[in-house]
């Protein structure tokens, strides 16, 4: 079978990324393949620069530049209410939304004993430190609305009740199965309005 090493190396570096699969890896090593180099060395060192620049802010486990990162800085937001999301990219779909002005805290992904991942393998632990030191009067649970996601949520609900908190699941608008970061902004605005008590 006909091949040529540099690409195939780079399909399977590509087919590696969340949610690219081989014909895409494909499509994206042909391309660069015939890009031209300024392109490439752009593509390189934006690679680059987030490997050396972006770390986890130390509150909310976002991804930041500055660590607290600047939601966590800001002073105009809502302190006493933090949306809980799954990953760091839930809270750009939330941003680009507008409609949140309270602070979050990012989980790294969601409890799924098939995946391997367990309670103590989310940032769980940070939730319930914040909720401790800080006077926080709504959780929201902005997990996905598949099995992972609810598990997650309604074992987070069970830890937060005992300590008195409010904590409210996103309402209707989001597809059962689906993933946050699909979600339009008219939709996420819908489901953050009809937010019920857990």
């Amino acid at each position: 079978m006909y091949s040529v090493k540099s690409i195939d190396k780079l399909i399977k570096e590509f087919s590696n990324l969340p949610g690219i699969g081989e014909k895409s890896a494909q499509r994206m090593a042909f391309f660069i393949s015939r890009t031209s180099k300024e392109y490439a060395k752009r593509l390189i060192e934006a690679i680059r620069e987030v490997m050396e620049k972006v770390k986890y802010c130390s509150i909310c486990g976002s991804v930041t530049q500055t660590d607290p990162c600047p939601i966590c800085q800001d002073k105009t937001r809502d302190t006493s209410i933090i949306c809980v999301v799954e990953e760091p990219w839930d809270i750009f779909v939330f941003e680009k939304a507008g409609k949140f002005k309270g602070l979050y805290h990012v989980l790294g992904g969601a409890i799924s004993p098939t995946k391997g991942m367990n309670p103590q393998d989310l940032n769980i632990r940070g939730l319930m430190q914040r909720v401790r030191t800080n006077r926080i009067r709504e959780v929201i649970l902005a997990t996905d609305p598949n099995t992972d996601g609810q598990a997650t949520a309604l074992y987070i609900a069970k830890l937060l009740k005992k300590r008195g908190i409010r904590v409210t699941r996103l309402g209707m608008g989001l597809p059962v199965g689906g993933d946050l970061e699909f979600a339009d902004e008219d939709t996420l605005s819908h489901a953050l309005n009809g937010r019920r008590t857990m």
